[in-house]
């Protein structure tokens, strides 16, 4: 007699891409959030742990240089290990070093836990972002991925500065980096129900002299830059850390040429259409952005606090609108290049910007908010989020799927280092500023003057980038304003759907 065969229980449906994509995003939301979530509660940390004004530099700059210097050895880990599986790993030391920076007492410990929140966010990024190319084919489903990366991106990080403020007058500036530890973990968890596995590792050996020498190299340059702020560009010790950082870059270009599995192999710019055009015009461009974004969430929230005395909630809520123009700017990105063409509209959303910073430079120490930066945010917002789709997709052009990761952690290595540069050269020119303006100036009217001098270079900044990106579109071979469309930016091969497999 034979026997019923017992039901066969159905397989769990898979998850949406929709749903994975949402779980992702907030990932790179997270990782934005503690970009600028201290940035609000810097004068209270300074005055309950005891930090200098040096010191105070670095709890930002912390978190900015473990995160830039890192990033691509992040994008190699994920291309050799698995990217969901080093999205995890980073995801649970970002939650543990947050819980651990709120619990800080002294500022050693903080500092210290912020940058190993920046070896987690180096791990997060790129990994996050090859898995969301993944999820969806090339355009227009791929720039639909990269018009939610430049809102959560933009979001995230004005958001942090609204989330900074409300924890920080609130329950005290420790919530800021509890409640990061508490969303974290919740990703984490998010992340593993969601997002499916996937078979996407890449053959190939981790260049650890290659990492070594790129991470010593971006230390020495951004220790050199923060340190001249105090002691002067003549003081040898920055002379060393700049000499240095020069030194380690020549040997990690040679170690690269050599090396068969390098940490940045060359293909990674032979790639696209024209050969070492789109790649690195992209990345290069990202950088010159990334050097006014991070400036710009450290000296606004200073102004409203320390030259308007506002409030830490205050302040944040000031950043709303911004966060709201990056948001809509980011997601009309795709529509526009595909009326106006990429060159135009990214052209178009740099001198967009760059009047808002200029706009910017204008503010008074007798001002308001809303007289003084309300339209400037609003149009910095705007010309930020269509900048930085349009960028990450020329960036990630024509790469090869096993350097999806890789790629992902370069355009965030020229965005996070090209920040923590412009921070720190920034901040040491705008605290000159001050200082010599104080000598005969109110100390509002000099502080004033520093801001006002930072908003000035950093408009100058990106209204070059716009030129710039103009002469780079020519010579890269990027098509021109009339035939160009969002499928002539994202088109990599970088995320096979067919790869993904829940059991991989």
């Amino acid at each position: 007699m034979n026997l019923p065969h017992a039901p066969t229980a159905p397989a769990p449906p898979a998850p949406r891409p929709g749903a994975a994509l949402a779980a992702l995003a907030a990932a790179q939301f997270t990782v934005m959030v503690a970009t600028s979530n201290v940035n609000v509660a810097l004068p209270r940390i300074a005055a309950g742990i005891g930090l200098s004004d040096g010191a105070t530099t670095w709890v930002v700059n912390a978190y900015g240089l473990a995160f830039g210097a890192l990033l691509l050895a992040g994008g190699r880990a994920a291309d050799l290990l698995g990217r969901r599986r080093v999205l995890l790993i980073g995801l649970g030391l970002f939650a543990v070093a947050s819980l651990v920076a709120g619990l800080a007492g002294s500022a050693s410990v903080l500092i210290a836990a912020r940058a190993v929140q920046g070896v987690g966010a180096a791990a997060i990024a790129p990994a996050a972002l090859a898995l969301a190319l993944a999820l969806f084919p090339p355009s227009p489903g791929r720039s639909r991925v990269l018009g939610v990366w430049g809102a959560v991106s933009g979001a995230g990080a004005a958001g942090g500065v609204l989330l900074g403020g409300a924890l920080t007058q609130a329950w005290g500036w420790p919530w800021i980096f509890h409640s990061v530890a508490l969303g974290t973990a919740l990703v984490l968890v998010t992340v593993v129900v969601l997002v499916p596995r996937t078979a996407d590792r890449a053959a190939g050996r981790f260049d650890l002299l290659g990492t070594a020498a790129v991470t010593l190299a971006l230390t020495c340059l951004v220790w050199g830059l923060t340190t001249a702020r105090g002691t002067g560009w003549t003081d040898a010790r920055v002379a060393a850390a700049l000499g240095g950082s020069l030194l380690l870059l020549v040997a990690f270009a040679v170690i690269e040429m050599r090396r068969p599995d390098a940490l940045l192999p060359p293909r990674l710019f032979a790639t696209g259409r024209v050969a070492t055009g789109r790649v690195a015009a992209g990345n290069l461009l990202m950088a010159l952005l990334g050097s006014v974004w991070i400036a710009l969430f450290f000296f606004l929230p200073l102004y409203q606090q320390q030259v308007l005395g506002q409030g830490p909630l205050l302040t944040g809520i000031g950043q709303l609108p911004l966060a709201a123009a990056n948001i809509i700017g980011a997601s009309l990105a795709p529509r526009i290049s595909r009326r106006l063409g990429a060159t135009a509209t990214l052209t178009a959303a740099l001198l967009t910007e760059a009047t808002g910073l200029l706009w910017l430079s204008r503010i008074s120490a007798d001002g308001s908010f809303a007289a003084d930066a309300l339209g400037p945010s609003i149009l910095v917002g705007l010309g930020l989020g269509i900048a930085f789709v349009l960028l990450t997709a020329l960036a990630v052009e024509g790469v090869p799927a096993r350097d999806a990761g890789l790629a992902g952690g370069l355009v965030n290595t020229t965005r996070q280092v090209g920040g923590a540069i412009g921070l720190a050269a920034l901040a040491t020119l705008s605290g000159s500023v001050t200082a010599h303006a104080a000598v005969h100036e109110p100390h509002l009217e000099a502080l004033t003057s520093g801001y006002r001098t930072a908003f000035t270079i950093s408009a100058w900044v990106v209204a070059g980038t716009a030129v710039l990106a103009l002469l780079l579109a020519r010579r890269a071979g990027h098509p021109g304003p009339a035939r160009a469309t969002t499928a002539d930016l994202p088109s990599t091969d970088a995320a096979d759907p067919a790869r993904l497999s829940r059991t991989g």
